[in-house]
């Protein structure tokens, strides 16, 4: 339905388009004509255009891997069965990184990507398509996005715009390989910029009416300008199909991911020591806090870069980088793309109802183990009969994990991508102590034991899970 101005407006051109025709009415009725369709002209050329340009850089990924099922007739005995499934990528650099969603790529033991040199033709014509297998350089579960790379040159990558700029009605574009057929193009726009899936999730997404369905997943959303402002990632649905409401990964936060995972192949996420909570009429009265915006403080962490920081308990959060903040969530999504090292600038209402600006250092969190991933050597570290990496309980290691039941053993801090890690049960942050009753001191040990194992032995660990100890037994050809 046109509102009032609009109706107004229409009525208004097609009055001003009458009186024209009663003076010269073939002429000026073909040119009124003849400069829509120029216009719709030049919008479809636009399209066809950006559409050619971008396609190159969007590749179709095939995945094959294994992953564990329930037996319908023994709901206590799980199954492993072989899996395939198919997704999209964006090409980001010309030697052949593609970022694409973590599930597309999770339980992987292959991952094929194929490249369309010349997506306006059949993909069957020869030298059309190129096919290479990836390697998984990481994930993030958290976010959903995983990077990946194949051996090529000189392909053509896509910029990542900064998110932060789109608004709501912006046209937006969709790439990838919805159910498999590839080089597919969608046209919708942003319905949303700031969509929050989960109040106990910092991840935030660009919600579209462009059509999305399964296999466009880590594909691009771009905008008129041909870059990325989006990596598709899930649909709302209750028919399984597109319904015209579909959710992308932010380029921002993109690029904050993609960055770490290229150079040290994890993300390291920060901390500042405090926690938060929204203020109701009860805590603002009870405090005697005026009626504006804000969170309040309610601990600061000893030794914190906020307590050194001079936060202190009590204190009311106006704003962060000068964004005002209302609800905590506000607060874990604004923290949630800082870096450690970054410096984040709190505008504080103290008790007596003076402002103050702080800046507080987003320092490395205490005890993760994410942390020892910085340390490990992804080749090295690799024990690759068990699908996992590991290291040895050193003290600088046993400084970044809960403490310890015993002095001496083996961290696992990775399962690898398409491993047997997740199909033994083991875990991250697991402590490896003995093998078959014999201490683990080094990979080393844990090597030669494996080594000199019969086949269809079984091996039982002894490990530590949680503070808690206890055996995980299983067969060497398991």
């Amino acid at each position: 339905m046109f509102d009032c101005n609009l109706r107004i407006g229409f009525v208004c051109l097609v009055f001003s388009m009458t009186l024209v025709t009663l003076g010269q009415a073939p002429r000026t009725a073909t040119t009124a004509s003849g400069a829509v369709v120029s216009e719709l002209a030049g919008l479809n050329d636009e399209l066809q255009t950006l559409a050619a340009r971008i396609s190159p850089s969007v590749v179709k990924i095939e995945v094959s891997g294994l992953t564990s099922v329930h037996d319908a007739n023994s709901p206590t005995v799980s199954l492993v069965a072989r899996e395939s499934s198919i997704g999209s990528g964006i090409i980001v650099s010309s030697g052949g990184l593609i970022l694409t969603n973590a599930h597309v790529v999770e339980h992987a033991t292959s991952v094929q990507v194929t490249v369309y040199d010349h997506p306006d033709q059949p993909s069957a014509l020869a030298g059309n398509a190129r096919r290479f297998k990836a390697k998984i350089l990481g994930t993030d579960v958290l976010t959903d996005i995983a990077l990946i790379q194949i051996e090529a040159q000189n392909l053509k990558p896509l910029a990542l715009a900064d998110s932060d700029l789109v608004r709501v009605g912006q046209i937006g574009l969709t790439f990838g390989s919805p159910l498999g057929l590839e080089n597919t193009v969608t046209l919708g726009v942003i319905s949303s910029t700031q969509r929050q899936l989960s109040v106990n999730s910092p991840v935030t997404y660009l919600q579209t009416d462009a059509s999305i369905n399964p296999g466009n997943s880590g594909g691009p959303l771009v905008d008129i300008h041909g870059e990325v402002i989006g990596m598709n990632t899930m649909i709302e649905t209750q028919s399984g199909g597109n319904e015209g409401v579909g959710f992308s990964i932010p380029s921002k936060t993109l690029a904050f991911v993609y960055e770490q995972l290229r150079t040290i192949g994890h993300v390291r996420r920060g901390a500042l020591g405090i926690s938060v909570s929204s203020i109701s009429p009860a805590l603002a009265a009870g405090l005697g806090l005026p009626d504006k915006p804000g969170v309040i403080l309610e601990d600061v962490t000893p030794g914190s870069s906020a307590d050194i920081a001079g936060l202190h308990p009590g204190d009311v959060v106006a704003a962060i980088d000068e964004k005002p903040i209302q609800e905590p969530q506000q607060l874990s999504v604004i923290l949630f793309s800082k870096q450690v090292g970054d410096d984040v600038r709190f505008t504080l209402r103290r008790p007596d109802s003076t402002l103050s600006s702080i800046n507080v250092r987003v320092t490395r969190r205490p005890r993760d183990p994410e942390s020892i991933l910085d340390s490990a050597d992804l080749t090295e570290d690799l024990v690759n009969r068990l699908g996992i990496i590991a290291v040895p309980l050193s003290p600088e290691i046993a400084n970044l994990i809960p403490q310890t039941r015993m002095p001496q053993g083996l961290v696992i801090v990775a399962l690898t991508a398409g491993g047997k890690g997740a199909t033994l049960d083991l875990q991250v942050g697991d402590v490896l102590y003995a093998m078959n009753g014999k201490p683990l001191p080094s990979l080393e040990a844990l090597r030669d034991l494996l080594d000199h194992l019969p086949r269809n032995a079984a091996i039982a660990f002894q490990l530590e899970r949680d503070g808690n100890l206890q055996y995980l037994a299983f067969s060497n050809s398991d």
